[in-house]
């Protein structure tokens, strides 16, 4: 049998179970307000009303250490959603606007901690968070079972990171288009670090239309994928640097022409200079065929450095 390499690190989301009921109910039995502002010490029944509370400030709302079957829409200001212990704070099942749990249009939001599970809407698009405008920092969160972890809008004049956090069971090509584990539009700036893309169900892991990315020391174990796509999409283009992931590409493929697509749709930004060097990838036991580990549509110099790449992997194409 063989072993495939893991990765030296564990997002917090991945170690916590999901809590069995009696947890919850015993954590609302105590009276304790689920949501509380940090900065007031006030407590609230709802995210929306802490969200309000907050307005045009700052602030940062703490979650209880329960299942919530609630959402909230973000128009104004800079809030710090934060589960009061990482991996037991759950909003699960509820989207608002026919969008997703958290619809963030403020000045900027970071998430820490949250578990985003079972989001889903009629248009096929539920996402644990759907990112219209500002910046976006997530660590050490969980998206899991919904038709998109993180779903964004345009704003080239905004960066988004995330860490630590590991998208399970996303993505579906049932509605009008593919949604996608995560999906970021024509924003500044992308950066990915320490995380895990795995068990797509379609699409593809990370598709993003930034012009500038850095996807570093991340696991896309396709395994136990369905009907995936990509693991990596730069769908417009991109600089930056891909670098230090691991790529398990699985037997279930829409499409298994490729590992990363680098301008598969548009040249709207430059990618000369892309660079992709330390990553390892193969298939998964079991699987003969052949695949690009880099295809490329740019016209540019995209650079490729040294990466260890299984058998049946071609290192380069140009498209």
């Amino acid at each position: 049998m063989i072993r495939l390499p893991r990765l030296a690190f564990a997002p917090i989301a991945l170690l916590l179970a999901v809590q069995p009921a009696e947890f919850v109910s015993a954590q609302n039995a105590s009276g304790a307000a689920p949501y509380t502002i940090v900065e007031t010490g006030r407590g609230y029944a709802s995210l929306q009303d802490a969200v309000n509370a907050i307005g045009e400030g700052r602030g940062t709302i703490r979650f209880a250490s329960l299942r919530f079957a609630d959402c909230a829409v973000q128009g104004a200001g800079e809030i710090t959603y934060q589960a009061a212990v990482p991996g037991q704070s759950v909003l699960d099942g509820t989207a608002c606007e026919g969008k997703g749990a958290l619809v963030l249009r403020g000045r900027g939001a970071r998430v820490e901690g949250l578990v985003f599970a079972n989001i889903r809407v009629s248009d096929k698009n539920g996402a644990g968070i759907r990112l219209e405008r500002g910046n976006l920092a997530v660590s050490q969160s969980w998206f899991r079972d919904s038709e998109q972890g993180i779903l964004t809008a345009d704003d080239p004049a905004s960066t988004i990171t995330i860490d630590k956090s590991t998208f399970t069971r996303l993505g579906t090509c049932e509605g009008s288009g593919c949604a996608h584990s995560l999906y970021v539009g024509n924003y500044g700036a992308l950066t990915v670090t320490r995380s895990r893309f795995e068990a797509g169900t379609g699409g593809h892991y990370a598709k993003t239309r930034a012009a500038r990315i850095a996807i570093l020391n991340c696991s896309f174990d396709d395994s136990r994928g369905r009907a995936t796509n990509y693991m990596i999409d730069l769908s417009d283009g991109a600089t930056g640097r891909i670098a230090g992931n691991w790529f398990v590409q699985g037997r279930d493929k829409e499409n298994y022409s490729a590992f990363i697509a680098v301008a598969a749709e548009h040249r709207n930004h430059p990618s000369g200079g892309l660079t992709v060097e330390d990553n390892n990838a193969r298939f998964a036991p079991g699987i003969d065929r052949r695949s690009a580990f880099v295809a490329d549509w740019s016209g540019d110099a995209v650079r490729l450095g040294v990466n260890t790449l299984g058998l049946g992997l071609v290192r380069y194409e140009k498209r």
